[in-house]
């Protein structure tokens, strides 16, 4: 129970500075400042948790690292499941907290709606936000195995190494799709803007779970086959 526990205090934290710092700074193309800190909010959010209960949980946050992590042979289909509830339960907690803090304090939404994932910078295209999302859930999954690998031997510079990661991929994926990467993550903000009144969100939900956990999966195959 202490690991699911970790995985869901894990992901509130994710979406509350991450998707928090979106909603705070806007991810306009036209402001590059704000795709930086966006980015580096997430990736800083990653390191510091990984620190934090990776020792517990291994640091999941996220329930494409966690299918990675079980077609590698590192987990149970059990814990997966408890992951993954733990993960979303953890992420509509964090949108909650989110929701509190700009209801309570008439703070401007600068992404209009949580931090939400979308199509908008691939013209509403499913097709290629489906493909942004399997391209760099696929790099940044394929990197937590290979530092994690008990071949690797990266010591106390995993958590470092994989927050940057996901610090590359948002700076790719924020003027695209937002940047998922992960479905719980995607998946809380998505409730919370369609209880808010903005269901635009939840309707192109599905490519936000399908594509990393896709991508999550082929990573997890060709590491296995590298690895062997």
């Amino acid at each position: 129970m202490k690991k699911y526990i970790a995985e869901c205090i894990g992901t509130m934290t994710l979406v509350l500075i991450g998707c928090g710092t979106a909603m705070l700074v806007g991810c306009d193309a036209a402001n590059g400042c704000g795709y930086l800190l966006t980015a580096l909010a997430f990736g800083l959010t990653i390191v510091g948790m990984a620190y934090c209960v990776g020792n517990i949980s291994g640091c999941h946050i996220n329930p494409a690292v966690s299918l990675g992590v079980l077609i590698s042979g590192g987990m149970k289909a059990g814990d997966f499941a408890g992951y993954v509830i733990a993960q979303c339960i953890g992420a509509l907690v964090g949108s909650g907290l989110l929701a509190a803090i700009w209801g309570a304090g008439g703070v401007t939404d600068q992404t209009g709606g949580f931090g939400s994932n979308g199509l908008a910078g691939v013209n509403g295209s499913a097709f290629a936000g489906l493909l942004v999302e399997v391209l760099l859930t696929f790099i940044f999954v394929l990197t937590i195995l290979g530092v994690t690998s008990k071949k690797a031997g990266h010591g106390s510079f995993g958590g470092v190494v994989i927050g940057f990661t996901l610090v590359l991929v948002h700076i790719l994926g924020i003027g695209l799709t937002g940047t998922s990467v992960n479905p719980a993550r995607s998946f809380g903000p998505a409730v919370m803007a369609a209880i808010s009144g903005n269901a635009a969100p939840l309707a192109c939900l599905w490519v936000f779970i399908v594509g990393p956990f896709i991508g999550a999966a082929l990573a997890a195959v060709v590491y296995r086959y590298l690895e062997k």
